[in-house]
């Protein structure tokens, strides 16, 4: 039997998981409830059968799944109307820095609730979606999983990885997208246009990640194959790490992962 799901907060986050698990097939769009103050920004979603409503604790007693997807300042006051509407259903807050502790102090009860951080890629089912969970039981948990998994790839961590999960799952893109700007503009100084040397940089990334994410190598040994003696590629490599590329990437991630830590 399809579990009915309710995603409270239409913004982009919540219309991206709406549209990826209809894109999918993972659910049908009539089990799929969406909320939002302003509903006219949802009639494409309502034109392929999602529900759509600007009562929250309607959309908490049509559901199986609540998946919370509102700012993080609306928290505590979005929770503290729904916590009386709440009896079976399963939480799963894609809040960003809110911690479950946090969550189960809204809603004033013990319930299940999953913590998920997505990234932007989930808009084309791309995402890397970090999960932690509290008192989940093993079904509810893989059927979380498997929803997260037509949105992308997951990885089951523990709560206090999120903020590191953070930093490297989602403001890594951020910083993926640094990298293929600067292959973009070298690309330009070599010779190519700006569009073809878009194209051949993100194409090329995007097969890189995808030789290790299939085929589970290293990247030590992906690079060792298009590496050769006296070749251009350990050309540009060392003159890469001479001006400090490796360091400069780790020390970013440190620094994110302070200021997240800190605040």
């Amino acid at each position: 039997m399809s579990k009915k799901i309710a995603i409270i907060g239409g913004g982009n986050l919540g219309t991206a998981i709406a549209e990826g698990l209809i894109s999918s097939g993972f659910v049908q769009a009539k089990h799929i409830i969406i909320t939002k103050r302003n509903i006219s920004t949802l009639h494409a979603l309502e034109r392929k059968g999602v529900l759509v409503s600007d009562d929250n604790s309607e959309a908490v007693g049509f559901a199986d799944i609540v998946i919370l997807a509102v700012k993080p300042f609306q928290v505590d006051e979005v929770l503290a109307k729904l916590s009386a509407h709440f009896s079976k259903q399963l939480l799963v807050s894609v809040v960003t820095g809110i911690s479950t502790a946090h969550l189960l102090k809204a809603l004033n009860k013990p319930m299940p609730v999953v913590r998920a951080m997505p990234n932007t890629a989930i808009a084309i089912q791309e995402s890397m979606t970090c999960i932690s969970y509290k008192d989940v039981a093993k079904e509810e948990l893989d059927y979380v999983q498997e929803l997260f998994n037509q949105l992308g790839r997951v990885a089951v961590i523990e709560e206090k990885l999120m903020d590191a999960a953070t930093v490297l799952g989602a403001c890594g893109t951020a910083y993926a997208m640094r990298y293929i700007r600067a292959n973009i503009q070298g690309g330009i100084e070599i010779g190519f246009d700006a569009a073809t040397a878009n194209l051949i940089a993100a194409q090329t990334v995007k097969g890189a990640a995808d030789l290790l994410l299939k085929k589970g190598t290293h990247p030590e040994q992906e690079i060792d194959k298009v590496t050769t003696p006296k070749g251009c590629t350990i050309a540009g490599l060392n003159e890469m790490e001479h001006q400090g590329f490796s360091s400069s990437l780790i020390k970013g991630i440190m620094a994110s992962y302070d200021k997240i830590a800190k605040d």
